[in-house]
C-alpha cells in the first residue's frame, strides 16, 4: 500500500479516537449530569477543558516532533490519551472528569498535529487533497459510530464505557505507529522558545477559561472578565515577542502567505459556527424533545454519514470549480443547514431531521477537507511543523469559542423565558452559530481566483492572474 494511503490510515486511528470520544461524550452529557447532580450546560466544561489542554500544549508539538522524531512523540501521545480515557471512565464528579479530560487533551495535542505533519512531509502536494481525504475517512467512522454507540451504552449500560472503548483502538494505533510511521525529524534544530511558550500557553489558558465560564455563574463576573483581559494582554505580548525571535513557538509570520491567512480567518469563523452543533443538538433532542440518548444518537449520526460520503466527492468538485468558488458557496450552504435545527419541534418527522442533518454533514465536511488542504498550499517544507501547530491551535480555540457561544445563547434564552431549558431555548443558538458559519464566506472572497490550483487541478483561470500571483 503506498504511503499516501497507508500513513493517513494510521494517523486516522488517532483521529478516530478523538472524534469518537467527542461525539459519544456529547450524547452522554445529560446522563453524566444526572449522575453528578449537575446542570447539563455546566458539563460543557468537560468538552472545553479538553480543547483548552490541546490549545495549550499544541504549540510544543511541532518542536518536539522536529527534535525527538515524529514516531516517538506520536506513540507517547496515543498512550497519554488512552490513560486519560481510563481516568474519565473512573471519574465520580465534574472536577475529576475535567481533570481527566485535560490529560486526554495533552495526548490529543500531540497525536493529530504530529500525525498530520508526517503526511505533509511524506506526500507530494499534488496528492495532498486525496491523501487528506484518506486521513479523514476512518476518522469519520468515529462520528458515525459515536452517537449511536454512545447512546446505546448510556441508555442500556453505563456512560463510563464510552471512554473505555478507546483502549483497544489506542493499542492498535501504537502497534501500527511502531511498524510504519517514519521517524521524521526537522532538518534544522532550533532552541525551544520557552518565553513564547509561557506567554502563548498562559494567554490561551486564561482567554479560553474566561470564555468557557462566561454565562455559567460559576465564578464572579469580575473574575471572568479579568481572565479574558489578562489572556488577551498575554497573547498581545506574545505577538510582540514572536517578532523578535528567529524561531517563535507559534509562527505568526505564516499569515503573510495569502492562502494561509485567508483560509485561517475563514476557517476560524466556520469552526466557531459549526463547532457548537455537536454540543447543542444532543441537548435539544434529549432535554427539549425528551428522547433517550440512544434515540438522540441514532438521529445525530446522520451528519457523520453525510460527511463520510463527501470525502470521495471533494477532488472532482475542486477540479471543476476551484478552491475559491467552492469555499464561498459551500460556506453559505453549510451555514443554512447549521441553522436548520432551529425549526425542529417535537412533531418534526424523524426522517426529515435525519435527512437534513445528513445533507448538512456533507457540506460541512467538504469545507473542512478543502480548507485544510488550502492552508498548506504555499507553505515551504521547512515550515510545515510550525504551520500545523498554528492551524491546530486556531482550530481548538474556534471550537471552544463555538461551544461557549452556543451555551451562552441557550442560557440567555432560557433565563428570558423563566429559567427552564425547553426546546424553544435552543432555536436562537442555532441561528447565531449558523450566521457565524455563513459569515466565513466573506473571508474566502479575498482569495485569488487561482488559489491552490496546484492541488485542485482547476486550470480555468486568467494568465494575468497567475502573473499577478507570481509578482507577489
Amino acid at each position: 500500500m503506498p504511503d499516501r494511503i497507508l500513513l493517513p490510515l494510521i494517523v486516522a486511528c488517532a483521529l478516530f479516537m478523538e472524534n469518537l470520544d467527542a461525539t459519544v461524550l456529547s450524547t452522554a452529557l445529560p446522563a453524566i449530569a444526572r449522575d453528578f447532580g449537575a446542570n447539563p450546560i455546566h458539563l460543557k466544561l468537560a468538552l472545553t477543558s479538553y480543547l483548552l489542554a490541546i490549545a495549550i500544549f499544541i504549540p510544543a508539538s511541532g518542536w518536539l516532533a522536529d527534535r525527538y522524531g515524529a514516531r516517538i512523540v506520536f506513540r507517547a501521545a496515543i498512550l497519554t490519551f488512552v490513560l486519560g480515557s481510563i481516568w474519565c471512565g473512573l471519574s465520580g464528579s465534574i472536577g475529576e472528569i475535567v481533570a481527566a479530560r485535560i490529560v486526554q487533551g495533552i495526548g490529543g495535542s500531540m497525536m493529530v498535529p504530529v500525525g498530520r505533519l508526517v503526511i505533509l512531509r511524506s506526500v507530494e502536494k499534488r496528492e495532498l487533497v486525496g491523501s487528506l481525504a484518506w486521513l479523514t475517512v476512518p476518522a469519520l467512522i468515529g462520528p458515525v459510530m459515536g452517537p449511536p454507540v454512545g447512546g446505546f451504552l448510556t441508555t442500556y449500560f453505563d456512560w463510563r464505557w464510552i471512554f473505555w472503548i478507546n483502549v483497544p483502538v489506542g493499542l492498535l494505533g501504537l502497534v501500527l505507529a511502531t511498524l510504519y510511521i517514519p521517524d521524521i525529524r526537522g532538518e534544522t534544530r532550533s532552541r525551544f522558545d520557552r518565553r513564547g511558550f509561557i506567554l502563548s500557553s498562559l494567554g490561551l489558558a486564561l482567554f479560553m477559561s474566561g470564555s468557557t465560564t462566561l454565562g455559567l455563574d460559576l465564578l464572579p463576573l469580575a473574575y471572568v472578565f479579568a481572565m479574558l483581559i489578562g489572556g488577551a494582554v498575554l497573547l498581545a505580548l506574545y505577538v510582540v515577542h514572536s517578532r523578535r525571535v528567529p524561531a517563535p513557538i507559534i509562527d505568526l509570520a505564516l499569515f503573510r502567505l495569502e492562502s494561509f491567512r485567508v483560509s485561517m480567518i475563514g476557517t476560524m469563523l466556520f469552526r466557531i459556527g459549526v463547532g457548537a452543533t455537536p454540543f447543542l443538538l444532543p441537548l435539544l433532542l434529549q432535554l427539549g424533545f425528551g428522547m433517550t440518548p440512544f434515540e438522540s444518537g441514532m438521529i445525530t449520526f446522520a451528519a457523520a454519514i453525510g460527511a463520510l460520503a463527501m470525502k470521495f466527492a471533494a477532488p472532482p468538485i475542486l477540479r471543476r470549480y476551484g478552491f475559491r468558488t467552492v469555499l464561498i458557496a459551500n460556506a453559505v450552504l453549510a451555514g443554512l443547514f447549521v441553522m436548520m435545527p432551529a425549526a425542529f419541534v417535537p412533531a418534526t418527522p424523524i426522517w426529515l431531521m435525519t435527512g437534513l442533518l445528513l445533507i448538512g454533514g456533507f457540506f460541512r465536511s467538504l469545507q473542512f477537507t478543502i480548507v485544510n488542504a488550502l492552508a498548506f498550499a504555499d507553505v515551504d517544507p521547512e515550515r510545515m511543523s510550525r504551520a500545523t501547530t498554528l492551524t491546530s491551535v486556531a482550530q481548538q480555540l474556534a471550537l471552544s469559542i463555538g461551544i461557549s457561544v452556543g451555551a451562552i445563547a441557550v442560557q440567555v434564552t432560557s433565563a428570558a423565558t423563566g429559567g427552564t431549558i425547553t426546546a424553544g431555548s435552543f432555536a436562537p443558538a442555532f441561528v447565531v452559530v449558523g450566521m457565524l458559519t455563513i459569515g466565513s464566506a466573506f473571508a474566502f472572497m479575498r482569495l485569488a481566483r487561482n488559489a491552490g490550483h496546484e492541488m485542485s487541478g482547476h486550470r480555468k483561470y486568467a494568465p494575468d492572474a497567475v502573473t499577478s500571483m507570481r509578482e507577489r
